[in-house]
């Protein structure tokens, strides 16, 4: 199966090409660009289909990010992965930033904290244990947070983890291979459209171009 996965989640803009029948990368393409992902995304999918020596015509299933993370890059993945779906008529997989986190921890068999710094003392959480996601995401209050994350056996990742150690920390922006995205999305069932998970309200007003609904 020919997947193609999309991230624009956080400050990173991605786009890969991944066939999950050979399990290898065809085609990637990533940059860090803050902003700015509705004018780029189309051009970067092109790029790693380039790259893969395939079409639009080739790919048999999308994989986005959902979020929790930045509002408008969001709407821009969402959007643009549904409509591609739509067009080619190929199932469409959301993944969780937190989920994708979660997988970049070492394989030590203890539960899981997967976090991002919300800011405003907020944090975006979900636990997992043997990779799988223990009850919802969360935005919970930093307070709330540190209780969990101070859980003897608890293995951190994702940038609030630097919150344990000073809690005024400036963390760096969460990044993780868009290779953790679309091997999620190959293995996920598909269950309708993807739905953005924002946790909470948008920081900023949607960049033009894209629109999803909440629905």
């Amino acid at each position: 199966m020919i997947v193609l996965a999309i991230d624009t989640a956080g400050v990173g803009c991605a786009a890969a090409v991944f066939d999950s029948d050979a399990d290898k990368m065809l085609g990637l393409v990533s940059e860090t660009i803050g902003r700015g992902h509705a004018e780029r995304l189309m051009a970067m999918i092109d790029e790693a289909l380039a790259q893969a020596k395939l079409s639009l015509a080739d790919v048999d299933r999308i994989g986005v990010t959902v979020g929790p993370g930045s509002f408008t890059g969001i709407r821009v993945g969402v959007a643009a992965a549904r409509g591609l779906a739509l067009a080619l008529g190929v199932d469409c997989v959301g993944v969780s930033t937190l989920e994708v986190l979660a997988c970049t921890a070492p394989e030590t068999g203890k539960p899981v904290l997967s976090a991002i710094n919300a800011h405003r003392n907020e944090v975006y959480a979900q636990s997992y244990e043997a990779g799988v996601p223990q009850g919802e995401p969360l935005l919970l209050e930093l307070e709330d947070y540190l209780a969990r994350a101070a859980i003897p056996g608890t293995v951190l990742v994702g940038s609030a983890a630097a919150l344990v150690r000073d809690r005024e920390a400036e963390t760096v922006p969460d990044h993780y291979p868009i290779e953790i995205v679309a091997r999620i999305a190959a293995m996920a069932k598909a269950q309708g459209k993807p739905k953005p998970l924002y946790l909470r309200g948008p920081d900023a007003k949607p960049q033009t171009g894209f629109a999803v609904s909440r629905a």
